[in-house]
């Protein structure tokens, strides 16, 4: 063969190659882009009825539903609580067996989830990622900027079976049933005295313990509650934000308002 009809074929393989490697190419781009036509197309289709939250796999729409339905279908075996996500039960799982396999490189604290420690980071870096684009409060997990958002919004997805009340948060769904059941889980150690919440169990608690935390800036008197703290405070700022609807009388504290409209209604009687 002539060195000519060599150069000839070779050139020719060549056109050949480049021509195939093109119409992979646009096959590729193609199916790429058929891939990404069905993708969009899928993500239109699963949508939250609730929300409208659009979702990529149906897998993460149906743990947004049970969310809104408070399903956990995740059981532990050893205690027989229940999760929504199986990943909540493989670190209660890891939680039982006493393995903390999560390791923070700056306090050297052990964590059960990976995601744990990603949070956990952030009380040491300070970065809040998710930003409310309402009011740009920033949290550091995206779950506090949703239930957030819902003071914007007026949403309220968690509704009483018993007299239809309504909540922005299931959490406090789930202490008010107790008012319904009267159900007391927790219990002081101290005097077992039952409460319907562990928040009241807290306050309780600081009549045994004698704690103050809430302290007045100004003349350092100590509360056990916040909200006594801030009616104190109306001393100093001479802050009147209780009004009779009767004679326009401005109070401090809502007590003194309740105790001052028995005044009229005496003068009725």
């Amino acid at each position: 063969m002539s060195e000519l009809q060599n150069k000839h074929l070779c050139t020719c393989s060549v056109e050949h190659q480049f021509t195939s490697d093109v119409h992979k190419k646009s096959s590729m781009r193609h199916f790429v882009s058929k891939k990404y036509l069905q993708s969009h197309h899928e993500e239109q289709a699963l949508a939250c009825d609730v929300c409208k939250k659009i979702f990529k796999c149906a897998s993460a729409l149906k743990l947004h539903v049970c969310s809104y339905r408070g399903e956990k279908q995740f059981k532990c075996d050893v205690c027989d609580k229940t999760f929504m996500m199986s990943g909540k039960l493989n670190a209660r799982l890891n939680t039982h067996a006493g393995q903390q396999p999560f390791m923070c490189g700056v306090c050297k604290k052990s964590l059960n989830m990976s995601h744990t420690l990603k949070l956990h980071q952030r009380t040491h870096t300070g970065e809040r990622p998710f930003k409310c684009g309402v009011c740009k409060k920033s949290s550091k997990k995206s779950s506090a900027l949703k239930l957030h958002l819902r003071t914007h919004t007026g949403e309220r997805p968690f509704k009483c079976d018993v007299c239809k009340k309504s909540f922005k948060w299931s959490g406090v769904l789930k202490s008010h049933l107790r008012t319904h059941t009267g159900e007391r889980p927790f219990t002081c150690d101290v005097c077992k005295k039952h409460f319907s919440q562990s928040s009241h169990l807290k306050l309780h608690l600081r009549t045994h313990t004698g704690e103050r935390p809430f302290k007045c800036d100004v003349c350092k008197k100590s509360f056990k509650r916040s909200e006594h703290l801030k009616l104190h405070l109306h001393t100093h700022t001479r802050e009147r934000p209780f009004t009779c609807d009767v004679c326009k009388k401005h109070f401090s504290q809502s007590s003194h308002l309740k105790l001052h409209l028995r005044s009229h209604s005496e003068q009725l009687s």
